[in-house]
């Protein structure tokens, strides 16, 4: 039986906590010993996944657009578009997830705020 995507885990990861389903995407795909880097929570599991939900709360018409992901090995890169508001310009984000058996072990999230104006005519997507 062919295993699902590390890539399709990371989407499917992204889009169920930028819908809310906070607590279902990490009890899916996040491993126990699950840590990031992130340097505004401390670096386990219930803190990122409290702060998710927090923020969940506040934003909940957050709208979250993937643009690409790579999977490398058992590394899988996303950019995204993501605004808190849709009336939001919002930022352009990248994560980057380490998996282990299935499950994401490890993630860096990176972000850049876009700029209502910009002289590269190619913009951030």
């Amino acid at each position: 039986m062919a295993r699902v995507s590390y890539r399709e885990i990371a989407k499917s990861f992204l889009t169920l906590v930028a819908s809310g389903k906070v607590r279902e995407a990490y009890t899916k795909y996040v491993s126990a010993d699950f840590r990031h880097h992130n340097p505004y929570f401390k670096g386990d599991r219930e803190s990122l996944m409290k702060a998710m939900e927090d923020n969940a709360v506040k934003t909940p018409n957050k709208v979250l657009e993937i643009k690409m992901a790579i999977e490398e090995g058992n590394f899988v890169t996303t950019f995204s578009h993501i605004r808190q508001k849709p009336e939001e310009l919002g930022a352009a984000v990248v994560h980057i997830f380490r998996f282990e058996r299935d499950h994401i072990t490890e993630m860096w999230d990176l972000g850049q705020a876009v700029p209502k104006e910009s002289p590269n005519e190619n913009g951030m997507f």
